[in-house]
């Protein structure tokens, strides 16, 4: 289809509106881009909501006009990648309560179909869920969560098919491939089974923050539902879930710096849940449970967090806990995977993840190596407790997924599965590493790198640097498929592991949120800056990527180092900062305070203002920019970038363009299916490419 060249983009008319707040006023010329819930819903029939949605079609428009050059690129660029990937395909079956459980991919397919078999000679499979047909008719399709009943007899299952986060859960009897009457709406969409009869589940509130607790019986109305907890504290959100034990249901609430869990036994389901230990502000852990003992990973007295166990009488006392693994300051302890007779320790230590087996009847340890400077590997499914096989997954820039089984009594292992690459991998062909950057303060901040071997490191490779960092989240160095075709076009790419993240310890947190923030963009300005000095980028062709807190960042460092960048992407971006941290209507800002601050306090608004995106555009020579989101997004809505784009458009002193695509049907993870995807992909990588001066490849 022909796309004609708008001359110029569209036009978001100025109407003022004005944000008074500790006796400073901000003018917000965008806001009438915003609509409520009800308008958003409505859409069809509301006429501020057809002005709003007709303004975001003319920005796809405009998108699709600047770039109509390199439409052949993005074709064969989607082409390219989907090409690279097995369309029929199988996961690794798993063991679980007598069954093999796995998923499969078909050919031309975009969600997968799940299934199992009797653990007998001769059972065939049998399908749970196919997704491709619970997605039938909807442009999005969201499987949150399934879970079998302990009988396993029923599923129950929860989707999305707007994208809002709002899960709706039925129930499947698997002796007939029929769905039971019962459905529940507006649910977290995770669910735990006491019994083949009881299950219980998160209701979400008007922000969609999950507040409440409810038990369902199979077979009644859920409007009968009880409610059996209810988080009160608009920083709290709740969970429930089932013991790897089976012995309880667990209700876990949390804010971003606190803990608190409650249980219940499955063989009371009726029965009223029981705190574990009262909450205390700053104390975070999780519990795990095997049968006569519960294990608490804790931060108490211990900033990396340590290891303690107990007595199931001895929840409520602390000080009767025993030190399993202790607290090290250079170790962040990430989690523990706990079997009969082993315990598998998830520590991070130098931005990379190390799992330490250890036998719990003598004590005796030993650790699985990787051999790659930057790499991932994590715990995989290992539903039953009475095992010594350990399944884990493992990667890196340069390695693709792969599933392994390690033999925790040998000390052996065997691949079980790696990711083909349909077409032929070479991962001679590519080299990764990790260098260190020095931050104004002095600090080290860690780099991973990949790129082709034949790609000289002489200041003429262009680059792209993604990063992140907030919440504690690291940024692992995955593998991916659709960065092969960056990597084959020239270009380096490269993670600012930047305060903020994790990959330091808990300490590389803290240093990087609320007063610190600023941390967390100096650094990935000093990041980028060793990257010119040591030769890994061109200087005219250094580009920044980042998405939802990393689409902060990027609208941080292009109104700070403007000239630094060739162009930006930013997908799904929190730029509106000061504006939505200060309306708790909007879903996730009061759980956020701990993160980002509550701007109501004087000083705190402050802080935010001096670095918010949206209110430090200024008049600059912006580099090119390429903004994602979506329309029904409700981490971070849709008319924070939108908005954004506006005003960096007024206040544009040079000629790159400033693009704005809106996926109308999408939230906040962008396009359901597999195949959907890299149409986003494509879009972003033809977009660098063109910038970069590579985009004559579609000739």
């Amino acid at each position: 289809m022909s796309v004609s060249v708008p001359i110029d983009p569209p036009h978001a008319s100025r109407e003022e509106h004005v944000h008074e707040v500790h006796g400073t006023k901000r003018v917000d010329e965008y806001a009438w881009l915003r609509l409520t819930e009800a308008q958003r819903e409505a859409s069809d029939k509301d006429p501020h909501a057809q002005r709003v949605i007709a303004h975001l079609r003319a920005e796809n428009s405009y998108t699709e006009g600047v770039l109509a050059h390199v439409a052949k690129l993005r074709e064969r660029l989607y082409k390219e990648i989907r090409g690279r990937i097995r369309e029929t395909d199988m996961s690794v079956p798993y063991r679980e309560n007598g069954y093999w459980y796995s998923h499969r991919y078909e050919e031309g397919q975009e969600y997968p179909v799940h299934q199992r078999r009797r653990d007998t000679e001769g059972s065939s499979e049998e399908v749970i869920l196919d997704e491709n047909l619970l997605a039938r008719g909807h442009e999005h399709f969201d499987l949150s969560d399934y879970e079998i009943s302990p009988g396993n007899g029923i599923v129950a299952y929860s989707s999305d098919t707007v994208g809002r986060r709002r899960y709706e859960i039925r129930f499947r009897d698997l002796s007939t491939g029929v769905d039971l009457p019962d459905v529940i709406r507006r649910t977290s969409g995770g669910c735990a089974w006491a019994d083949d009869r009881t299950v219980f589940y998160a209701r979400k509130d008007r922000t969609l923050r999950d507040h409440k607790i409810f038990r369902h019986i199979i077979g009644t109305d859920p409007g009968t539902d009880v409610q059996v907890f209810h988080e009160r504290d608009t920083a709290f959100g709740c969970d429930v879930f089932r013991s790897r034990s089976n012995e309880y249901v667990i209700i876990t609430t949390e804010s971003t710096l606190t803990t608190e869990h409650w249980i219940l036994p499955v063989k009371d389901p009726l029965g009223a849940f029981q705190v574990f230990l009262p909450r205390r502000e700053g104390h975070e852990h999780s519990i795990f449970h095997t049968p006569g003992r519960w294990y608490v990973l804790t931060n108490l007295q211990a900033r990396n967090f340590r290891l303690m166990s107990c007595a199931e009488s001895d929840r409520h006392s602390p000080e009767r806990w025993v030190e399993e693994v202790p607290h090290r300051p250079d170790v962040l302890l990430e989690d523990v995977d706990l079997f009969k007779d082993h315990m598998v320790l998830s520590e991070r230590r130098e931005a990379n993840t190390h799992l330490r087996v250890r036998r719990k009847s003598d004590g005796k340890e030993h650790e699985i190596t990787f051999n790659d400077p930057t790499y991932v590997a994590y715990t995989g499914t290992n539903p039953e407790w009475d095992s010594h096989l350990l399944r884990y997954g493992y990667m890196s820039l340069t390695t693709p997924s792969s599933v392994l089984e390690h033999d925790m009594i040998a000390g052996t292992e065997r691949l079980l599965k790696q990711q083909e690459v349909v077409g032929g991998y070479d991962p001679e062909r590519y080299v990764s590493e990790r260098v260190w950057a020095t931050a104004p303060d002095g600090v080290r901040v860690p780099i991973s790198l990949v790129r082709r071997k034949d790609v000289a490191v002489d200041g003429r490779a262009p680059l792209l640097l993604y990063g992140y960092g907030s919440y504690g989240i690291s940024v692992e160095p995955t593998f991916s498929i659709a960065r092969l075709s960056l990597l084959d076009r020239g270009f380096i790419y490269a993670i600012a592991h930047v305060r903020g993240g994790e990959e330091l310890g808990r300490s590389w947190y803290e240093t990087g949120r609320m007063e610190h923030k600023q941390n967390t963009f100096t650094d990935f300005i000093a990041c980028a800056e060793h990257l010119i000095e040591r030769k890994y980028a061109d200087p005219r062709r250094l580009f920044c990527m980042g998405g939802s807190a990393g689409g902060l960042l990027v609208g941080v460092v292009v109104n700070m180092r403007p000239d630094l960048w060739n162009a930006a992407v930013a997908e799904v971006p929190f730029v509106d900062v000061v504006t939505t941290m200060l309306d708790e209507s909007i879903p996730l800002t009061t759980g956020e305070f701990d993160e980002w601050g509550d701007p109501k306090d004087a000083e705190v608004f402050a802080r935010m203002l001096s670095y918010s995106p949206y209110d430090n555009v200024h008049d600059a020579r912006y580099p090119a920019m390429l903004v994602l989101t979506g329309f029904h997004d409700s981490q971070v809505q849709y008319w924070e970038p939108a908005k954004w784009v506006g005003r960096l458009r007024d206040h544009q002193k040079g000629k790159a363009p400033i693009l704005l695509h809106v996926d109308l049907d999408a939230g906040h993870a962008g396009a359901s299916g597999r195949f959907e995807r890299l149409k986003e992909v494509a879009l972003i990588w033809a977009f660098l490419l063109d910038r970069a001066g590579l985009a004559h490849e579609a000739d």
